[in-house]
């Protein structure tokens, strides 16, 4: 009896542990580091806005990813965003046409905005349904600021296009943005969590000097200010 009861003691806790394990692996960890906050020396002079064509604010920088160019590309494309055309009169005419027919068009084109004075380096997005009216979108660009391993941090903006309309500011055709550009941000890094890639986020407060705004279009936006970086897995 004394054996018997011995062991069922050490398969309790054997059960225990596991648990106990699995509980800290997959919940407790998880959320630490997804609510790690950092004020990395790197990030202090980061801008914080994008700018139009024409000089204007654009959208606001709410999210980071320190990696090469490469395991950028991949971790985006591995989560199924693809990379956007370029911005020409064919690709607006496409758009354009598919917006009215309700026709998908998984690589439709992003306008333009500019950080140092460029263009962004890399955009990426992911329809929704079959209407390129709405999706999700990103723009990155290279900073000249490097991580502690050496990698190149990108900065970038990311939004939900809820419709096509016309620019508040401009009069031109454009997507209007949700409002909620924090559910985009938080969004972006379930996507490149669930593909294995990501290895740690952390958070920069206080980014954003303010809470609510309008973008180059004249779309309004809030924000909790905060910045995410991901950092992925260094490509071996």
């Amino acid at each position: 009896m004394k054996k018997k009861r011995f062991f069922k003691s050490s398969a309790l806790a054997l059960v225990i542990v596991v648990l106990a394990y699995l509980v800290f692996a997959y919940v407790v960890m998880p959320w630490d580091w997804l609510h790690y906050e950092r004020r990395h020396p790197a990030l202090e002079d980061l801008p914080h806005r994008t700018y139009t064509a024409d000089g204007i604010p654009g959208d606001p920088l709410n999210v980071g990813f320190v990696a090469t160019e490469d395991e950028l590309k991949l971790a985006m494309l591995a989560a199924k965003w693809f990379p956007a055309d370029s911005l020409t009169l064919k690709s607006c005419l496409k758009i354009a046409a598919d917006a009215v027919l309700s026709r998908p068009y998984e690589d439709a084109p992003v306008s333009n905005l500019y950080l140092w004075e460029r263009k962004e380096d890399l955009a990426f997005e992911q329809p929704v349904g079959d209407n390129p009216r709405k999706r999700h979108h990103v723009r990155f660009w290279q900073s000249k600021v490097e991580f502690d391993d050496g990698r190149p941090i990108w900065i970038g903006s990311v939004t939900f296009d809820r419709s096509v309309g016309l620019s508040h500011t401009t009069g031109q055709i454009t997507h209007h943005i949700d409002p909620d550009i924090d559910a985009e941000r938080d969004n972006l890094l379930s996507d490149i969590q669930k593909t294995g890639r990501l290895e740690k986020v952390f958070w920069v407060s206080d980014f954003q000097q303010q809470s609510e705004g309008k973008n180059g279009g004249g779309d309004p936006y809030f924000t909790d200010r905060r910045l995410a970086v991901g950092v992925l897995r260094a490509s071996k």
